[in-house]
């Protein structure tokens, strides 16, 4: 089997265990609050996160060089965890998907004016129909929209904006540094709203947490592995897969049927992130390739990305 076919199943692997985990983000946002989910979710994170702040070798403070920009960072990740468990325990888990799927598009669109990238016509329209997708999966006019639609689009820009920034200030932060502050600062404010909506939690409840937490740690993990056998113009599509777990999930536990506009609009997001990719993968047409360089889903601020495990562990992730 060749490097980017090993790569590949890895990704594939690891992305199963991301929707597998987001089935049980779905089960106990139907009881629970979001802002008690992620609190104990980044609670139990803590343990792992501590073993790879021991691998980092690296000298200097924990303070950040660029502390407006880790600011930002930290603030948009803090709103992409807790929206986009709100909107899974909501939405269906195939609409959910799409519209996290637009992230890419966004970070395309960000690139501009924060890593001064060029974004020629031809992505530009890429972008155009894949935000067209984003609204024949939202229909408005014709469904009646909520919070949860709301959230997911507010986790996908979060997540854009959490990315991009990452992409701006990597070279000059400490990896622990742009690892632990998001995780930090989760884990408070969500302590501070936890009051306000703590419901007692069973052992059974707490073992599913703890799977929160192991599930995005082995995911993690693998898509690692995924990133240093294959290229990242094969490994990055392999994240659109979670939408065919989502649709077999949704079937199978929560009696969801995925509709004909948010097939569609699906369709037409992931072709355009396809794209994307491909485009950024040409050595001509891309400088800083940001959306290959995300390298893993969106930054929620209660595990720590991929590309900073890699960075810890000295591993240099191919481009």
């Amino acid at each position: 089997m060749s490097a980017n076919a090993k790569g590949a199943l890895f990704a594939l692997i690891a992305f199963a265990v991301f929707a597998t985990h987001d089935v049980v983000v779905k089960v106990l946002g139907g009881i629970y609050s979001p802002f008690q989910i992620v609190f104990f979710s980044v609670l139990l994170s803590f343990p792992l996160a501590t073993v790879m702040l021991m691998r980092d070798a690296k000298p200097g403070t924990l303070m950040p060089v660029h502390p407006w920009w880790m600011a930002l960072r930290t603030a948009a990740a803090v709103v992409t965890g807790v929206c986009a468990f709100y909107a899974f325990s909501v939405l269906p888990l195939a609409q959910t998907y799409a519209i996290l799927f637009a992230s890419p598009l966004l970070i395309t669109i960000l690139a501009i004016p924060v890593l001064g990238e060029t974004v020629r016509l031809r992505r530009w329209l890429a972008v155009l129909v894949g935000l067209a997708g984003v609204l024949i999966v939202l229909r408005p006019g014709s469904t009646e929209l909520n919070l949860g639609h709301l959230a997911a689009m507010a986790s996908a820009i979060g997540g854009a904006v959490a990315s991009i920034v990452v992409r701006k200030i990597g070279a000059d932060e400490r990896p622990v540094v742009i690892l632990l502050y998001p995780m930090v600062v989760n884990f408070v404010v969500m302590a501070c709203a936890l009051p306000f909506v703590y419901q007692p939690m069973p052992i059974v409840h707490l073992g599913m947490l703890g799977i929160i937490a192991t599930f995005a740690w082995i995911a993690n993990r693998l898509l690692i592995k995924a990133y240093s056998d294959g290229e990242a113009a094969i490994i990055a599509p392999m994240q659109y897969s979670q939408i065919i777990w989502a649709t077999g999930f949704g079937l199978l536990f929560f009696e969801e049927s995925i509709d004909q506009p948010t097939m569609i609009g699906a369709g037409v997001i992931i072709a355009s992130g396809l794209y994307i990719v491909l485009r950024e993968s040409r050595s001509d047409a891309s400088e800083n390739t940001p959306v290959l360089r995300t390298r893993s889903r969106s930054e929620t601020g209660t595990t720590p990305r991929v590309s900073l495990r890699m960075r810890i562990a000295g591993r240099t992730p191919p481009r």
